[in-house]
């Protein structure tokens, strides 16, 4: 059979630096702590199945996903690790929870009275950790609610504490640090009462990247490696503060599908939105916002094509996007374009993609599209 041949536009996620930025990670913050890597997601949009691989033969003692399914597709695929369902599980998922070594996290008793009874029917008693909602004010049981909900855990025979955990809602601003030091004390008080319940978790885990980075005092026994893992931490962790070396690790390219003029007061793409100022050379990508190349870059954005920045001109479209070549000599089709990525000491990284789309470079890579391949390096 013909190997299929797939149009040039790809996600290069470069594994070494994957486990470069775990193992700097892990010396800065303490290589005595449990570590977490959060590869939920489809591991941020690098790829779950890979980066794991990765990260386990790096030593990474956990990881956590959000749906049951993300962890069945880990083990799979031969993941042995322990995994943290961060988001529970939907009633009748409990015998896969079972089945696939699945940790959940609870913070809803009736989830709680469910996986007791299936795991009383198995015979067998099965861990879970806790999350209580310090002041994210999102899921996790709530901290002025935790006394009840200990207690009425307590006689769940069939489960077993294993780990407590909440989240911070503002970690990465050091001028809220009078709430994450709220949020800690809170944490604090809601293990003594699951201990004073009769509960001794063997986890204590507060801390996400910027916790983990920035709050020592946050850090517990375990900690969670979410972008940082991925070289994302220009702009989730606080500026001016010492912090582990990292490297990115996606790099986001394609190819130069066409090369065309544009005559002076013609326009380009969808609403008109660029009239070319004189006579012009564009060149067509074939990479839209279905692929996670965001249509608000239109106009804005720059790629890099042989080793020069060169802007976005246009609405970017589901499939194609249009840039100004006119100061980058000799451009042909086939040209390798660099969307996230180096070249000659220009570059583009998720940070900056996200800087000009008013979000964070999380949801820059998540976006990148499923048609997108990832070549693992």
């Amino acid at each position: 059979m013909d190997q299929l041949i797939t149009r040039p536009t790809i996600a290069e996620i470069h594994l070494d630096n994957l486990a470069f930025n775990f193992n700097s990670s892990r010396a800065f913050i303490g290589t005595s702590l449990n570590y977490i890597a959060v590869v939920k997601a489809d591991a941020y949009g690098h790829g779950s199945v890979e980066c794991s691989k990765r990260l386990e033969a790096a030593g990474i003692d956990w990881f956590g996903i959000a749906l049951v399914e993300e962890g069945i597709e880990l083990r799979n695929a031969g993941i042995l690790k322990p995994i943290l369902c961060f988001s529970s599980f939907w009633p009748g998922q409990e015998s896969q929870l079972l089945e696939h070594r699945i940790t959940p996290v609870i913070y809803q008793l009736d989830r709680a009275e469910i996986l007791d009874e299936v795991a009383g029917r198995f015979g067998t008693t099965v861990p879970i950790h806790v999350k209580v909602d310090t002041g994210m004010g999102r899921v996790g049981v709530r901290f002025d609610e935790v006394v009840d909900f200990a207690q009425r855990l307590a006689g769940l025979s069939n489960l077993r504490v294993e780990g407590i955990m909440t989240h911070f809602a503002a970690a990465d601003d050091l001028k809220q640090n009078e709430f994450t030091n709220l949020q800690v004390r809170r944490f604090e008080d809601a293990v003594t009462i699951f201990r004073n319940h009769g509960h001794y978790p063997t986890f204590l885990d507060l801390a996400n990247s910027p916790g983990a980075v920035a709050h020592p005092n946050s850090r517990g026994n375990m900690v969670r490696l979410g972008g940082i893992l991925y070289g994302l931490g220009g702009d989730v962790l606080p500026r001016g503060i010492p912090a582990p070396e990292l490297r990115p690790v996606l790099a986001l390219k394609t190819r130069v599908a066409l090369v065309k003029r544009i005559l002076r007061g013609e326009t380009v793409g969808y609403g008109r939105t660029f009239t070319a100022p004189k006579d012009m050379n564009a060149a067509i990508l074939p990479i839209g916002y279905e692929d996670g190349y965001g249509r608000s870059l239109s106009n804005k954005g720059s790629v890099i094509v042989r080793d020069r920045l060169t802007p976005v001109i246009g609405t970017i479209s589901m499939d194609w996007t249009v840039i100004d070549i006119s100061e980058v000599p000799g451009v042909r089709e086939g040209d390798e374009v660099i969307l996230i990525g180096e070249s000659a000491g220009n570059m583009i990284s998720a940070e900056d993609i996200a800087a000009l789309t008013g979000t964070i470079s999380y949801e820059v890579t998540c976006s990148i599209g499923r048609r997108v391949p990832r070549r693992f390096i």
